[in-house]
């Protein structure tokens, strides 16, 4: 059977990120693997992120959104059907941000995945110092995706004071105790620079397995909480475009924003990437884009972030 991982974790937390790191050890062990972006949103953004380490031993598959729950759930079904037949050692799973997570764990047990698909490991990706005030509605996706974590990793623990990371802890577990969870963390939690991971540190990771904690289920009319603005075409110097995104993430008529990402054409022959949350802004070069850029959050006045853009 096929091992299946899922990487979950909130908005901008580091998904993608870690999935590069974790996929090149794989492949480096010689395994044969498919990565499906299982996103709700039109546009996948991090389909583009994962672009270089596809090759013979890597392909990149996709989830389109921009339909009913429903439909999204079917079109999982099926990819994730047809990525059966492609003889892959090892499937990772890197849904959207506000993801429902009995939506996979509901299809690996259905006819047919169930015998071609086991559960590898359920990875959960938070950010080391995860913002205190979430909404109610983002209190319990957070609680959702790390109730069955066989781990659960920090990003950006390098930049964390030990308080951070501790207090990080705490909100974890009182995340627990608000969807009536009896699992607490401590032993599950690792926080380590992702630069200096060992083969021992990728072995650990790969075989942590998940949990099968049960909690309240919380029904959120995702429509009415999360959102995703999409501006197409934007063009300006970076250093304008950094400096707008900061006074988008600071201006509260703008929303409740967790995270703008996308890409820009700098030059005629050259594109900048941009990944952004309210603790850090990244814009680095990257070999090929899309023109655009995706703003995510709560009860977002596009008006308002079209003032700036």
């Amino acid at each position: 059977m096929v091992k299946i991982d899922l990487i979950t974790g909130f908005l901008g937390s580091g998904k993608t990120t870690f999935i590069k790191k974790y996929a090149k050890y794989l492949i480096d062990q010689g395994l044969n693997i498919g990565i499906l972006e299982n996103d709700f949103g039109a546009v996948n953004v991090d389909m583009m992120l994962l672009q270089d380490i596809a090759g013979e031993k890597c392909t990149l598959e996709m989830v389109a959104g921009g339909c009913d729950k429903d439909c999204h759930r079917r079109r999982f079904r099926t990819k994730l059907i047809a990525m059966g037949m492609c003889g892959y050692d090892r499937v990772l799973i890197e849904p959207s941000g506000i993801f429902d997570m009995d939506e996979f764990f509901d299809a690996l047990h259905e006819s047919p995945l169930d015998r071609w698909y086991e559960i590898g490991n359920v990875i959960t990706v938070v950010d080391a110092m995860l913002e205190e005030n979430l909404s109610e509605d983002a209190e319990f996706i957070l609680a959702s995706e790390v109730a069955n974590a066989g781990i659960v990793l920090l990003s950006k623990a390098q930049e964390a004071a030990e308080t951070d990371i501790e207090r990080t802890k705490a909100h974890l577990n009182k995340a627990m105790e608000s969807v009536h969870c009896d699992r607490r963390f401590e032993k599950e939690i690792f926080a380590k620079d992702w630069n200096k991971l060992s083969d021992a540190d990728f072995k650990r990771i790969q075989s942590a397995g998940c949990v099968g904690a049960d909690y309240e289920k919380k029904d959120i009319a995702e429509e009415d909480a999360f959102q995703s603005l999409y501006f197409m075409n934007l063009t300006m110097p970076v250093a304008k475009l950094e400096e707008k995104v900061k006074q988008i993430f600071n201006d509260k008529e703008c929303g409740n924003i967790f995270r703008i990402k996308g890409f820009m054409q700098s030059k005629p022959d050259q594109w900048i990437e941009l990944n952004a949350t309210h603790q850090n802004i990244t814009i680095q070069p990257i070999k090929k884009g899309q023109e655009i850029f995706i703003v995510i959050g709560e009860k977002l006045n596009k008006e308002k972030i079209n003032t700036y853009l």
